[in-house]
């Protein structure tokens, strides 16, 4: 198989109440915690979707940085050929110990259906690939730390096996308030912005 020279799109980090989107702090805030971090973002930039408010602070994470890479690129009256590639460390952690909570009092035996639909992390996917129309392949890896050269290996492998027109690829990791996201697109297309970048570099920036 011939191996075409893929390219670094556009990228963008959420951490520490601050969102850099290709190397340019768009929205930062005081400390706060995450619940309000994303409802502040989310306000921001003016997101119409108002199912944002049900989802899990995992799917939150992943539909901010998302939504601000693939909104400018993606339209919603068709669908769109965008492979998604995530990885975390916990999975959804974060949400299944709210899940286990729910349910482990016998006396106060509450279990959520609202809670437990987002007890995979997979889900995040399918929250990104409804709001964008997507219907392509879609994977979630979990790692210890960001494997940055498998998740490049395996984008470059359905680009060039033609699985897809371009891939959202990166890592979105979130345990009790503490989070970071990393996403970047990445396509055949010509790009010079990010030549000398790599997805390990520009996730240690």
């Amino acid at each position: 198989m011939t191996q075409n020279k893929t390219n670094i799109q556009s990228y963008i980090t959420i951490q520490n109440n601050e969102i850099v989107l290709n190397g340019t702090s768009v929205f930062k805030i005081e400390p706060t915690d995450f619940a309000d971090f994303s409802k502040q973002a989310y306000r921001n930039f003016e997101m119409q979707y108002p199912k944002f408010f049900k989802m899990d602070a995992l799917s939150k994470l992943a539909f901010l940085g998302s939504e601000l890479l693939l909104s400018p690129i993606t339209s919603t009256e068709e669908e769109n050929n965008i492979a998604l590639v995530l990885a975390n460390k916990s999975s959804s952690l974060d949400t299944d110990v709210k899940y286990q909570e729910s349910i482990s009092d016998k006396e106060n035996y509450f279990p959520s259906p609202a809670v437990f639909v987002y007890t995979l992390p997979n889900i995040c996917l399918g929250e990104i690939s409804i709001r964008h129309q997507l219907k392509s392949e879609n994977s979630f890896f979990i790692f210890d730390t960001f494997n940055t050269e498998f998740m490049s290996n395996y984008s470059n492998i359905l680009l060039n096996t033609n699985k897809a027109d371009m891939v959202l690829c990166g890592w979105v990791e979130f345990f009790k308030d503490d989070y970071k996201a990393f996403l970047c697109t990445i396509s055949k297309e010509e790009n010079t912005k990010f030549t000398n970048e790599t997805i390990n570099t520009l996730y240690n920036k």
